[in-house]
Parts: structure tokens; C-alpha cells; sequence
């Protein structure tokens, strides 16, 4: 039997967003894209342009290869007309495929909160649409507030679905605004829906104040919608979206979606789900929640006892699905089962090949459990993971060593009485026996010492020209001025690669020099001649 096609629409970079303590760069924006590229999602909607400089900026390129560079706006303001509307242009000139227009499917919200006639908002919404399609862009609707809207007015809520259908938009999605729908409401109401529409052209957009996102987006895809909405991890404004890195094993891997359904996403990309949230949160600089679904550190974790024995004896005992379709590993508290086919997978992505019955593979997965057990996380530092395999398994070429690094911060005044904060670096490096020392000024310490340790790497220097560190991001692992410091640094080179480097260590300086230094290194093993 065909399966039916689902589509994954990633609202990550502008409904998350507006997550409370989150405010994404456009390095963020950029790095996060990637992340949802190699993830293999069907659009990826990347902000509002013109709403601010970071995403207007974002969108003056094109910033995917595969999945559909997607904007976010309103419909054009009652009273003037499409082109003469600047925030309806500037969704049609940017950069992006498509275009999700919000627009009031609520009577209430229409008439009190824009302050329009229903005629107005219909006429708003039609005009956007179309003028955006004769453009040669692809248009999509976004519904607010439609579950509650057709509660309280149906008639009205399946105008605006027909409108925007019959203006040319290639889908109209029906939101769960305020996320206090039921599944069996959302189910029976999308069942109305497609009395007048399509399902091929109707989505999903769940938000999860009532925790039932998830359930709520399963629901609308059983009762016949086929674009599903969501962000990773779940972020997005008061308790967040639909989880997509619930949502797409459950749809890959549970029979009674996978059997009728089939989607973009690769099985490798399945199989690097747990990395993908990780990295992530790691973007983030927040911890990962340890009880998530599929991907949690605990998600697969078992105490020693009844659950654990039944567990070696047969693993779907306590498993819904193997970890390893999801990028996870088995954990039980006395001991840690499997972890091999992960640690090969990711291996094959640095191009380093072994054998799975290789003695120097457990000696690799015990260093990295010892490790992580200190506070480093390779979900997020792909590039360390690379260094650290390299280095167990002998095959790191010795480019340089540090003997001596010193960071000095000093607050004086000048020449004309300014209080002004001076920062510097020096570096003792040794290049095949040669000793070569190097002092730079930085805008602190950091900055300082990346400086220094670039400015003269003997013969290595101009391997590293393109060589830029793009983002520095700082966790506190343990609470106190004392406390364990983790540090994540993001380069980029001239082919604009990215990569990622940790550093951990109880002095945030120290911390900060390991992964610059491993970011060099990395660089130099990249660039190395077979």
C-alpha cells in the first residue's frame, strides 16, 4: 500500500523565539538551520523579516539547500493595498521560498483585538495571499487562535480556511493558539474541516499549556491533517510547542503512524536524534532535560534490581523502541550496556573505520564515559569527539604543544584619566622542537589568548589564515564561585564548516584555552594531508 506523505514544518527560529530567556543570534540562527538541514525537515520558517535587524539580516540570504527557506508575517493592514503594504513586501522580496501569513480565524480576536470588520480580515487575508503567489512564492496560512474560534464560530472559522485556499495558499494550518484543546476536540473538529478542504493542503500547530501538544498534533494527523508544526525540543512561548524530536520517532518508528505514513527524514538522521536535541540545548546553554522522551539521558536508563535483570534478558522488557534508532544509549545503573554501534556510527562520520570487536573501541567508549562523568558533553562537540578518538586511538599527529599560556586582566586609567580595562595574552607554544612565544591584546581574556595562540603557529600558520571563532558560550555545572566550568566554542573556516569544541575545568580561563586549543587542532586535522 502507498503511504501517504507527511510534512515536517520547523518553527524553532521564530515560535521559539519567543521562549522566555531565549534570544537567538544571528550565529544561532545560522548554526540551528544547519542542524535542522541535516535533520532532513521539510521547511524550516526562520523569522519575521523587517520585525528586527537579526532577522531581516537572516533573510538577505538564502540560508537552506533543502528544505523550504521559509518567512513569517501578518497579512496586509486593512485599508491600503498589497503593494503599498511595507511589511507584505517585505516578505515577498526576501530571500525566502515561502511565506506563512498569521491571520485571526477567531471572530472575537478580529473584531476586538484588530479591530476590523470579519469582511476586512477575509479581504486582508485573501489579498496577501494572493499577491504572494503571483509573486512565484509559495504561501502558507497560519490560522490563529482556530480551535477556539471554531467553538465559539464555525461558519466564520471555515471562511477563513476556504479564503485563504481558493487565494492559492498551498497550505492553511489550524493552531491551537492557547493550547487548551483536547485531542478528542482536536480530532472531531479537523474532521469538519475536511468537509470543505483538503487534507493535503491542512497543518497542525499545537502549543502544550495543557502538556497534550503532542497528543494533540498525533490526533489532528490520524483525523486526516498532513503538515505537522513543532520546534526542537519543544521551545516556543509560555510552556512551548510540539516537540518535534518527540514527534518524528513516534511517526518513523511506532507501526500505526509509520505504516501509512512516510516523511523526509532519513534513517541517519533518526539515528542522530539524540545528538541533534543535545546540540541544541547545548546552542542554548542550558542543560538537556534528562526525562525527555527518546532522547533523555534517562529515557533508557534502568536501577539495578527486578527491571534491570529482566532487562539483560530481554531488552524490550522496559523499551518501547532500541535506543539506538534514536541516537541513545541502554543505561543501567550498575553497569552501562552498549554504547559500541554509537561510538562506530559517529567514528564513520570522521572518516575513522574499526572493526566493532577492536580492543582500542572500549578502551575510546571508557574514556569517554570518564569524561562526561567530569562534566564533557560530545553530543555538542562533534570536533573534540574527533581529537579525543584520534588521541586514544594514536593516529593524532603531534602539530604543536603548549608549554606556557598567561592571561593577565588590568583596570587603570590613561593618559587622559579614563577608567579603562586592558587585557593580555601570552602563549608559549613548541613547533617541532622550535619554541615560539607570542603576546597579544584582546576584548578579554578569551579573545586574548585566541589571538595569541593563532598569531604564530610556525609552519601551521597559514593552514589556519580562515580559521575564526564564530561563538563562546559558558555553562556553571556545579553551583559556587568554585564550580565546575564548561565551555563551548563555535569556529568556522573559509569553506564555512562549523564546528564545535568543549573545554571543562574548574577555572573558566583554563576551560576556555582547551577548547580553543582543540579548535586549532581540529582545523589542522582537517586540513591534513592523507
Amino acid at each position: 500500500m502507498t503511504k501517504e506523505r507527511l510534512y515536517i514544518f520547523d518553527t524553532t527560529l521564530r515560535d521559539g523565539a519567543q521562549t522566555a530567556g531565549i534570544e537567538f543570534s544571528l550565529e544561532d540562527k545560522i548554526a540551528i538551520c544547519g542542524l535542522l538541514e541535516e535533520l532532513g525537515v521539510d521547511y524550516i520558517e526562520g523569522g519575521y523579516p523587517g520585525a528586527n535587524p537579526v532577522d531581516t539580516e537572516f533573510f538577505d540570504t538564502r540560508r537552506t539547500t533543502r528544505a523550504r527557506f521559509t518567512a513569517f508575517g501578518m497579512t496586509k493592514r486593512a485599508g491600503r493595498s498589497a503593494a503599498n503594504d511595507p511589511g507584505l513586501q517585505g516578505l515577498i522580496n526576501s530571500q525566502a521560498d515561502s511565506v506563512c501569513f498569521v491571520a485571526k480565524a477567531w471572530d472575537h480576536q478580529v473584531t476586538v483585538a484588530l479591530e476590523i470588520s470579519l469582511e476586512d480580515n477575509l479581504a486582508n487575508l485573501r489579498d496577501s495571499v494572493a499577491t504572494t503567489v503571483a509573486a512565484n512564492k509559495e504561501a502558507l496560512v497560519d490560522c490563529e487562535h482556530f480551535f477556539d474560534g471554531f467553538k465559539a464560530n464555525p461558519d466564520y472559522a471555515l471562511q477563513c480556511v476556504k479564503t485563504a485556499l481558493d487565494a492559492g495558499a498551498r497550505w492553511v494550518v489550524l493552531c491551537d493558539t492557547n493550547g487548551g484543546t483536547m485531542p478528542a476536540e482536536v480530532a472531531l473538529i479537523v474532521d469538519s474541516v475536511l468537509a470543505i478542504a483538503p487534507g493535503t493542503h491542512l497543518g497542525i500547530h499545537a502549543h502544550d499549556d495543557t502538556g497534550q501538544a503532542v497528543a494533540n498534533t498525533l490526533a489532528a494527523v490520524d483525523a486526516g491533517v498532513r503538515q505537522i508544526q513543532g520546534t526542537l525540543n519543544g521551545i516556543g512561548e509560555r510552556c512551548g510547542n510540539a516537540n518535534l524530536i518527540t514527534l518524528i520517532p513516534t511517526l518513523l518508528l511506532k507501526p500505526v503512524f509509520a505504516d501509512r505514513f512516510e516523511t523526509a527524514i532519513p534513517s541517519a538522521s533518526l539515528a542522530r536524534l539524540t545528538q541533534v536535541s543535545r546540540a541544541f540545548d547545548d546552542r542554548l546553554n542550558r542543560a538537556p532535560f534528562r526525562q525527555a522522551p527518546y532522547v533523555g539521558a534517562s529515557a533508557f536508563a534502568t536501577k539495578a534490581g527486578i527491571h534491570a535483570s529482566a532487562l539483560l534478558k530481554d531488552f524490550s522488557s522496559y523499551e518501547h523502541v532500541p535506543p539506538e534508532s534514536v541516537g541513545n544509549e541502554r543505561s543501567i545503573m550498575v553497569s552501562q550496556q552498549a554504547g559500541k554501534s554509537n561510538l562506530l556510527t559517529a567514528l564513520a562520520r570522521h572518516g575513522i573505520a574499526l572493526a566493532k570487536d577492536d580492543p582500542r573501541l572500549e578502551k575510546l567508549l571508557a574514556t569517554v564515559k570518564d569524561r562526561e562523568s567530569r562534566g564533557y558533553s560530545y553530543d555538542g562537540a562533534d570536533a573534540s569527539f574527533a581529537i579525543l578518538a584520534h588521541e586514544v586511538l594514536g593516529t593524532l599527529p603531534n602539530f604543536f604543544a603548549v608549554d606556557t599560556y598567561r592571561a593577565s586582566v588590568e583596570r587603570r586609567h590613561n593618559a587622559q584619566g579614563e577608567e579603562i580595562t586592558v587585557t593580555e595574552a601570552v602563549v608559549k607554544i613548541r613547533v617541532e622542537g622550535e619554541v615560539l612565544m607570542s603576546v597579544a591584546e584582546g576584548n578579554g581574556p578569551v579573545n586574548a589568548l585566541d589571538l595569541a595562540l593563532r598569531k604564530d603557529l610556525g609552519k601551521y600558520s597559514s593552514r589556519i589564515e580562515d580559521l575564526e571563532l564564530v561563538d563562546f558560550k559558558v555553562r556553571i555545572l556545579d553551583g559556587g564561585t568554585g564550580a565546575v566550568t564548561r565551555v563551548l566554542v563555535e569556529s568556522r573556516d573559509g569553506t564555512g564548516e562549523r564546528w564545535f569544541t568543549i573545554g571543562v575545568s574548574a577555572n573558566i580561563i583554563d576551560a576556555s584555552f582547551e577548547a580553543l586549543y582543540e579548535s586549532i587542532t581540529y582545523k589542522l586535522l582537517k586540513t591534513e594531508t592523507p
